[in-house]
Parts: C-alpha cells; sequence; structure tokens
C-alpha cells in the first residue's frame, strides 16, 4: 500500500508461484513505490500499457510502453527504467506515438535526431539513438519488426569528456550564492560539493538513509547507479548541513493519524522530491555573479569585467574529487568515495579487494570538508 499524489494504492503483486522469494517481493513492492514518489501510479502504468497493446498492438507508443514494462522494469535498475522512460515519453513518442512501427524506417530516426541537435540538444540525441536502437532490438527478437532502423548509425555529436572543475573563488561564490538562495535548492546543492555524490542520490536522499549517531548516509543499491550499496561518511561540515534542514511532517488524511515525517530529506510536499533543479541552478548562476560584481565593486574594479564560467552540478563531484586529491587522498580511497565500479584499481586486483577503505573515506572526507569550511570562511 503507498500513496499516488494523496490517493492510497492497493497493489497486489501477484501469486506466491509466481514470486517464491520474499526478496523478490519486497524488490518489486520498492519499485512501486519509488514510482508513486515520483508521481507515476504503478497500478495505471501497467494497465494502459496492456490497454494500449490490446487495442493498438502494431504502434510505436504502443510496443514503447511494452518495452518499458516487459524489458526495461525487468532487466535494467529502477533509475535506468524510470530515465528510459521519460526519454520515450519525452523524445520520441512525440514523433512516432501513433505511427505503425513498422513503418518507422531510417529516415525518419534521423529526422529525429536532427531535429533534437537542431534545437541545441546533442548529447539527448545521442541518448535518443540509444534508446531507439535498444528498443527496436528488443522488437525485432520478438519478432514485431523485421529490421532495426537505427542500427549501424553512428552518435549524431562526438562527446567530449568533461574537465571543468570550480576554482577556490568559485567555491566561495557558490557557497555564499547557495545560502542566498536557501531551502531546498542551496542546501542540496551544498551537499552535492560536501559528499562528492551524484544529483539522484542527493536530491532522493530519504531520512532513513541516514545514520547520524554513526555519522554515516547509507544509500541503498536501488538507490545507487552501480547496483550496490554505498556507505558515505558524513563529515562536520555534512552534519551540520543536514542538521540545519527541517524535516516535513505529513498531514493527517481522512482521519488517519500520520503522526510520522515523511521519509523524503529534499521535499516541499512530503511525497515527491523537488524538482524545477535546472531553473535553481539558473538563479544560483545569476546570484554567484551578482556576488562576483559586488566582490569587484567592493575591491574598486570594474564589475562589468564579473564573469563566471559556465559549470553544470556534476562538475561539482569532480571538484570534490580533484580536491581530495589535492589534499593527498589516495586514488582508490577517492574511486571508493564516489562509489566508482571501475577505478583505480581493476582487473584481478579489483576481484580479490574487497576491503571497504572505510576509515580512510571517512578521513577523506573530513578533509575535504574541513578545506572548504577554511576555503568559505576566508
Amino acid at each position: 500500500m503507498y500513496r499516488v499524489s494523496g490517493k492510497l494504492v492497493r497493489e497486489t503483486l501477484g501469486p506466491f508461484a509466481r514470486i517464491p522469494k520474499v526478496d523478490k517481493a519486497r524488490e518489486l513492492a520498492r519499485e512501486s513505490m519509488r514510482q508513486a514518489q515520483a508521481g507515476v501510479h504503478p497500478v495505471e502504468a501497467r494497465r494502459a500499457a496492456k490497454s494500449a497493446v490490446r487495442e493498438a498492438p502494431d504502434t510505436f507508443g504502443a510496443v514503447a510502453d511494452l518495452f518499458v514494462e516487459r524489458y526495461a522494469r525487468r532487466n535494467t535498475r529502477p533509475l535506468t527504467c524510470a530515465e528510459t522512460q521519460r526519454l520515450i515519453e519525452r523524445e520520441l513518442k512525440p514523433m512516432w506515438g501513433d505511427k505503425p512501427i513498422r513503418d518507422i524506417g531510417r529516415k525518419d530516426v534521423i529526422a529525429l535526431l536532427d531535429n533534437i541537435v537542431d534545437r541545441g540538444s546533442p548529447v539527448m540525441a545521442n541518448r535518443a539513438l540509444a534508446h531507439t536502437r535498444r528498443l527496436f532490438n528488443w522488437a525485432r527478437e520478438r519478432a514485431i519488426v523485421e529490421t532495426n532502423p537505427a542500427a549501424g548509425l553512428s552518435k549524431p555529436t562526438p562527446e567530449v569528456q568533461r574537465d571543468r572543475i570550480l576554482s577556490d573563488r568559485e567555491i566561495r561564490l557558490f557557497w555564499r550564492a547557495c545560502g542566498d538562495i536557501g531551502w531546498p535548492f542551496g542546501p542540496l546543492f551544498r551537499l552535492l560539493l560536501v559528499t562528492a555524490q551524484r544529483r539522484s542520490e542527493v536530491a532522493g536522499l530519504l531520512w532513513p538513509e541516514l545514520h547520524l549517531a554513526d555519522r554515516q548516509w547509507v544509500i541503498p543499491r536501488e538507490r545507487a547507479k552501480n547496483d550496490r550499496e554505498h556507505v558515505v561518511y558524513l563529515s562536520d561540515l555534512a552534519l551540520g548541513i543536514i542538521g540545519r534542514l527541517p524535516r516535513f511532517e505529513q498531514a493527517s488524511r481522512d482521519g488517519e493519524e500520520r503522526p510520522q515525517a515523511a521519509d523524503l530529506v529534499f521535499t516541499t510536499t512530503g511525497e515527491t522530491a523537488v524538482s524545477g533543479i535546472s531553473k535553481a541552478k539558473e538563479r544560483l548562476d545569476a546570484k554567484m555573479l551578482e556576488l562576483l560584481r559586488k566582490e569587484l565593486m567592493d575591491a574598486g574594479e570594474d564589475p562589468n569585467n564579473a564573469l563566471v564560467g559556465k559549470w553544470v552540478l556534476h562538475d561539482l563531484r569532480r571538484t570534490a574529487a580533484t580536491g581530495m586529491a589535492a589534499l593527498n587522498v589516495a586514488p582508490h580511497v577517492v574511486d571508493r568515495i564516489l562509489n566508482h565500479v571501475s577505478g583505480t584499481i581493476r582487473g584481478v586486483a579489483a576481484v580479490y579487494n574487497r576491503h571497504a577503505y572505510l576509515e580512510e573515506r571517512k578521513a577523506g572526507l573530513e578533509a575535504w570538508g574541513g578545506h572548504l569550511i577554511r576555503l568559505v570562511r576566508a
């Protein structure tokens, strides 16, 4: 049982003969609750997919729904499945939703990619090509189509690995700007820099994942990108940020007493994680530029020379990793902090070296937190 947009939903997972293991049932239940938190009604989504296939089994939209239900949901992690579904809904269905899937040819795929590139999203075009290719491969294996129109197509845009990190001055501007934009995005962005974890993991942080007495944040495998549980040490700086966060109390509904706090940390409703991160990043950029101009004016310099280079939130993770390396944190320890599967320790060594380096990770993140405190107070 869970709530979707405030409405209580009771879902039957299936008979014991089909789900003989308790772990599998729990996994299915957690997946449904994650969808519910994202505003998706799992039961209605499955019914809609089945109905669409019965009514129009030859349309791209119906086959795409079937692909998500029977392939992505069963064979990929929940986060990957959600990303796949979002891309299909946003990029592919508007172009081909009602079109018979067998009528979609190579020119149609090229036109789709060109449209995405022309609107200024070349990297998204690469992602759309990858998802289209995978979907049609699955449809071909099931004899829905005979050929894959995306087969053999090259990526529309070569991807260059980013190397952007924030300078010390930019970090100070970033920290002050986060304080100015306030809850919920200010502390969220600060935790990205302090913990060096991924945006989706921080934005989806749950109170039960925080073990404050042990100074640990345990990210369960269902939420971690590489499908394994990850322990993040909480430095003094991280604990300070978390300690000042408000805790959303769920109101009673229909006479039902719900005195417990909502599980989501970064939420304004108690039911869904915060949205609008891109717009919040734009406000942060504007505030950083405003602060820099004021600094220049106070120093008697021309504020028109103020410039903050373009950066994305993922650059905070790289900034933290680079900063820890500069503080003499060993590369393999930084890899563990970032929860990288293929890092410095590879091959046979990776197979046999199962040491978690918890104490070393603790020292690394504490050193990084101390460095940030000295930096922003300078």
